[in-house]
């Protein structure tokens, strides 16, 4: 297994939508690095869900429910299917990442513009510990 982190505007798609739907395309990927993430994911794979923008946190996780697939919307790019792992008791902040020693090395501390990272499984359960599983 394989852990990630996706971003997304809370307005464009937020935790509460995917919550509200269970399960959804990842897609709209547009940037060569997070793509090739997107093609190294497989099912069963989790990954964090983050709000970039003004929030700034992981309020829960998202399970990989299908093998990457020509995105939709432009085929010469990627998507694949997540569906509603857990929600976290308290989202994790960026700021309250940062203040982890052990996430200093994180990609999204040092790459936080890149829409789909990969997750240390270590730095995966200090986040799922620091927000605890709600």
């Amino acid at each position: 297994m394989q852990y990630w982190l996706i971003k997304s505007e809370p307005g464009t798609y937020g935790w509460a939508d995917l919550v509200r739907d269970r399960r959804t395309t990842w897609d709209g990927v547009r940037n060569f690095q997070a793509r090739n993430n997107l093609r190294a994911m497989q099912r069963g794979d989790l990954a964090l869900f983050y709000h970039s923008g003004s929030e700034r946190s992981i309020p829960g996780v998202a399970r990989v429910v299908s093998a990457p697939y020509a995105d939709p919307k432009a085929s010469d790019w990627t998507a694949v299917d997540v569906e509603l792992a857990f929600a976290l008791a308290e989202p994790v902040t960026l700021d309250a990442v940062k203040q982890q020693k052990a996430l200093k090395s994180m990609v999204l501390v040092k790459q936080s513009r890149l829409s789909v990272q990969p997750v240390q499984k270590a730095e995966f359960d200090a986040i799922v510990a620091l927000g605890g599983r709600g």
